[in-house]
C-alpha cells in the first residue's frame, strides 16, 4: 500500500488551533494523529468528511474549561493522519478498526462520551455498538447509522455525484458551502491544508460509496447488527442537530424513536447551523454537551 503523509509545514499558523498533535499507530501500522488535551471525563470528538479535528476548535475550549479530557483524532486519510494512496485502500470496516485500535488498544479509553458528526457518527456509533462497555453516553450531531434500508436525500446524491466526477476535490470549498456563517479565507485554507494535491484526497473521494445504501453494500450486515445493539441501548443518547442541514435534517427523529437511551433526553436543535454545525454553533454545542454530561 502506498501511503502519503502531509508535510508538517503545511499546518503552520492554523487560526485558533494552538494544540499540538499526538501520534499513534493503528493495528495495521498507519500513523493516526489526534489531539489529547485536559484531564477528567473523556469526550471523544469524531469528525466526518471532508474535515479533520480542526473542525472542533470552537468546541474544545468550552470542554476543557468544564474539566473534560478532549480526544479528537484525525481519521485516516484526513488531517495530519496518514493517507493511503488509492481509493480501494479505504473501507468502512477499516475506518472503524483504525479508530478502535488507537482509542482502545493504545489510549485505553474508558467511560467515553462520544460527540460525533457526519462520518464521525457512522464510525463512532458503529464502534459503540461493537464496544458498548467503553462508552458512557453518545451525542449525535447531524449524523446517523445507515444500514441499507433507507436511501439518503437528494442533496446527498448531488454531493456524491460531484465527488465521483471530481478528482481534485476542493475541500475547503466543500466545507464552506455547508455552513450558514461565511468562513474567512484563512479557515478555508486550514481545511485545504492536509491535501496539497489530488493524490492526498482518496479518503475523501472514497467515503460516499462506503455508505450502505442497499443490501449489497459490504457494510450493510455489520451496520444492521449494530442497530440490533442500538435498539437495546439504555445509556444516555442525545441528538443535537442543526436547523439548516439538507442532508441529515429529520434524521434525529429516527434515532430518538429507535434508541431507548434517547427517551427523556434534552434533545436540541441548534439554530443557525448548517451541516458543519461545529463551525456555525461550536460554543453552543459544547455547552449543550457539558450541561448534558453534568445532568447525567
Amino acid at each position: 500500500m502506498k501511503v502519503l503523509r502531509t508535510p508538517d509545514e503545511l499546518f503552520a499558523d492554523l487560526p485558533d488551533f494552538p494544540w499540538e498533535p499526538h501520534y499513534a499507530e493503528t493495528s495495521d501500522g498507519l500513523r493516526m494523529a489526534y489531539l489529547d488535551e485536559g484531564s477528567g471525563p473523556v469526550v471523544l470528538l469524531l469528525h466526518g468528511e471532508p474535515s479533520w479535528s480542526f473542525l472542533y476548535r470552537k468546541m474544545i475550549p468550552g470542554l476543557l474549561e468544564a474539566g473534560c479530557r478532549v480526544v479528537a483524532p484525525d481519521l485516516i486519510g484526513f488531517g495530519r493522519s496518514d493517507k493511503p494512496g488509492a481509493i480501494e485502500d479505504y473501507t468502512y470496516a477499516k475506518h472503524v478498526e483504525w479508530v478502535r485500535s488507537v482509542l482502545f488498544d493504545v489510549l485505553e479509553l474508558q467511560d467515553v462520551t462520544l460527540v460525533c458528526q457526519d462520518w464521525g457518527g457512522l464510525i463512532g456509533i458503529r464502534m459503540a455498538a461493537e464496544n458498548p462497555d467503553r462508552f458512557a453516553r453518545i451525542c449525535a450531531a447531524n449524523t446517523g447509522l445507515p444500514d441499507g434500508r433507507r436511501k439518503l436525500p437528494e442533496a446527498w446524491w448531488t454531493f456524491r455525484d460531484f465527488v465521483a466526477r471530481t478528482e481534485d476535490l476542493p475541500i475547503g470549498f466543500l466545507v464552506s458551502s455547508a455552513v450558514v456563517t461565511p468562513m474567512p479565507p484563512e479557515v478555508i485554507a486550514a481545511y485545504d491544508a492536509p491535501f496539497p494535491g489530488p493524490e492526498y484526497k482518496h479518503g475523501a473521494r472514497a467515503f460516499p460509496d462506503l455508505i450502505p445504501q442497499d443490501s449489497g453494500n459490504p457494510a450493510t450486515p455489520a451496520n444492521q447488527a449494530a442497530w440490533e445493539v442500538m435498539q437495546k441501548w439504555q445509556k444516555p443518547f442525545l441528538c443535537a442537530f442543526s436547523d439548516s442541514d439538507p442532508i441529515t435534517g429529520g434524521g434525529d427523529r429516527m434515532l430518538i424513536g429507535k434508541i431507548p437511551g434517547a427517551a427523556g433526553q434534552p434533545h436540541t436543535t441548534l439554530v443557525g447551523g448548517g451541516h458543519f454545525l461545529q463551525e456555525d454553533c461550536g460554543p453552543e454545542l459544547a455547552k449543550v454537551v457539558v450541561d448534558w454530561m453534568t445532568a447525567h
